[in-house]
């Protein structure tokens, strides 16, 4: 196989794995009725005037399936920490006991879960627009290729290779919703 189709080939699988690591790391801020510390990774919080990620200012951890725990590294600035997850309109509610903020993980209702999995289905929706947008920009990189000299034969092959990496990555896309969904759905 020529370089060039290599290199192409080579780039594309690392465009769709990035997909599938965004697709990954979106499902894990979607709340299932467990405690998961990256549930408050979109959590800022305003630390001495200036706004700092919550990861920054604390260490969050899970002390049972329902409950987080959040130990800021500055027990002075624990209010601020609090005003920042409830500012995070999460759907939770925080209180301290002045050293830690501890978080309970209410179960979602069966509107609320079913809710959770149209969420769930449209960030694989998007990664897969986003595993297809790769596949046109290699396939578009390919055609190019012909001005360089490289054969039709190359070129072809280089698409079928394409095709079946959209295919193979397409199928991980949805085995990751599908068990994503049963963990949402079970209570």
């Amino acid at each position: 196989m020529d370089e060039n189709v290599s290199f192409i080939l080579d780039a594309a699988s690392e465009s769709m794995e990035a997909a599938i690591d965004h697709l990954n790391r979106e499902l894990a801020k979607i709340r299932a009725g467990k405690a998961n510390p990256a549930m408050l990774d979109g959590v800022v919080v305003e630390y001495y005037g200036a706004n700092a990620p919550l990861k920054q200012v604390a260490t969050v951890s899970t002390q049972d399936a329902r409950t987080l725990i959040v130990n800021p590294f500055d027990k002075k600035s624990i209010s601020a920490v609090e005003r920042g997850i409830i500012a995070a309109n999460l759907g939770l509610n925080p209180s301290n006991n002045g050293e830690k903020i501890i978080i309970p993980v209410p179960i979602p209702t069966e509107e609320r879960r079913r809710d959770l999995v149209r969420q769930a289905k449209a960030e694989g929706e998007n990664a897969k627009v986003s595993i297809r947008n790769s596949r046109r920009d290699s396939n578009s990189d390919l055609k190019a290729l012909k001005d360089e000299g490289v054969s039709e034969d190359e070129i072809k092959g280089g698409e079928d290779a394409i095709q079946k990496l959209t295919n193979d990555f397409g199928a991980r896309v949805d085995e990751i919703l599908k068990q994503k969904e049963a963990e949402i759905l079970t209570i």
